[in-house]
């Protein structure tokens, strides 16, 4: 019953954690969206899945899971020293300065918010080394695994929220309704899982990405005519 318990505890905790009512200003990034929606690259049901579908395998949702990984482990071991070289590496990744932003303010403002209103010994003293910018995939697996948290299930929750929060973009600036974003996320549930699976272990030999049309865009974001996400 107890490891039911903390089980069911540890799923509250994520879906809290990962939630659009968490205080880390999600809902102002699109991560490049806006960008393709104004191009043409998005423009129906079908444009925005296949975009996604390249920013979750070949992108920064690949990216991200496995630097959460990375974090979630050595956090687990307590391994200060190289949470610090794995978030160091997660900004240095970051292709524009706009996706940098998007990336460490949302970090930042988890783990502000989770040492406050879930704090433990664990997560006080690696948290201890992350008192700057912090990336959001580093500073989701830092407290999962300071919290003694199963990674798997982190990991593929990580993705997911992901996922749902480009839909979210999507549908305040695309020609998509919210069936469509529904089907898309339905879609995409399984694809995130398996993503999960397949690089919780790779480690950072793993990272890489293939979304250079999304990164040239996040660089000319800023220069968009009229747009509604900082990035």
């Amino acid at each position: 019953m107890a490891t039911t318990t903390t089980a069911m505890i540890d799923a509250l905790r994520l879906m809290a954690w990962l939630s659009p009512t968490y205080p880390i200003g999600a809902f102002a990034y699109s991560h490049g969206l806006e960008w393709a929606v104004e191009t043409g690259d998005i423009r129906d049901e079908a444009s925005l899945s296949r975009w996604l579908d390249d920013v979750v395998e070949r992108g920064a949702g690949r990216n991200d899971l496995i630097l959460c990984a990375e974090a979630h482990r050595t956090a687990s071991a307590g391994d200060a020293v190289g949470l610090a070289e794995v978030n160091d590496l997660a900004l240095a990744l970051a292709p524009s300065r706009e996706l940098h932003l998007e990336t460490s303010q949302q970090g930042r403002s988890f783990l502000d918010a989770t040492l406050s209103a879930w704090p433990c010994t664990a997560l006080d003293s690696v948290g201890a080394v992350l008192d700057g910018a912090v990336a959001l995939p580093v500073a989701v697996g830092t407290a999962s695994g300071a919290h003694g948290m199963a990674r798997p299930p982190t990991l593929a929750a990580y993705g997911l929220a992901f996922v749902q929060n480009l839909v979210s973009a999507a549908l305040r600036v695309a020609p998509v309704g919210q069936s469509a974003g529904t089907r898309i996320i339905a879609r995409l549930a399984p694809r995130v899982a398996a993503l999960a699976e397949a690089v919780q272990d790779l480690g950072l030999d793993g990272l890489g990405s293939a979304t250079l049309r999304l990164d040239l865009g996040s660089f000319r974001h800023e220069t968009q005519y009229s747009r509604i996400f900082r990035s």
